[in-house]
């Protein structure tokens, strides 16, 4: 494997890490959102990114792409609040399924795999670096 490769590997990784850490902020800001689906308001799902192995540039070793964003199935979760817009005849409503306590350990789990990665970057670097120097 060339060592080209590697950062084709990390930036694929960095880039689908990226994109999660996107997810989780999204389904942060929105936890308390209410959708407009067909005129009708539904509490906000929380979304999912599924990640597959990519090894369309070599065979053995590859990156990692999204391969897609999926709804979390997790029930939503049924609060009374008869002010709520969409509250049911007894006061009763439905709110998002995002979860606070999941979503955060994601976003720093993905936060972490970033921050591996862009170190992987560094030590190639610093290795095709010192490559450079030898007969100097």
């Amino acid at each position: 494997m060339s060592l080209l490769k590697i950062f084709d590997i990390a930036n694929s990784a960095m880039i689908a890490q990226s994109q999660k850490m996107q997810m989780h902020a999204s389904n942060l800001a929105n936890i308390d959102s209410l959708v407009n689906t067909n005129g009708k308001l539904h509490p906000y799902i929380a979304k999912k990114i599924i990640l597959k192995f990519d090894n369309s540039n070599d065979v053995r070793s590859g990156g990692v792409k999204v391969e897609k964003i999926i709804d979390d199935t997790t029930p939503l979760k049924v609060i009374y609040d008869p002010n709520n817009p969409i509250a049911n005849s007894k006061g009763f409503s439905e709110i998002s399924n995002v979860n606070v306590v999941t979503e955060t350990i994601n976003a720093i789990s993905a936060s972490r795999n970033y921050q591996a990665n862009l170190e992987v970057l560094n030590t190639i670097k610093s290795m095709i670096m010192k490559t450079l120097t030898i007969g100097q």
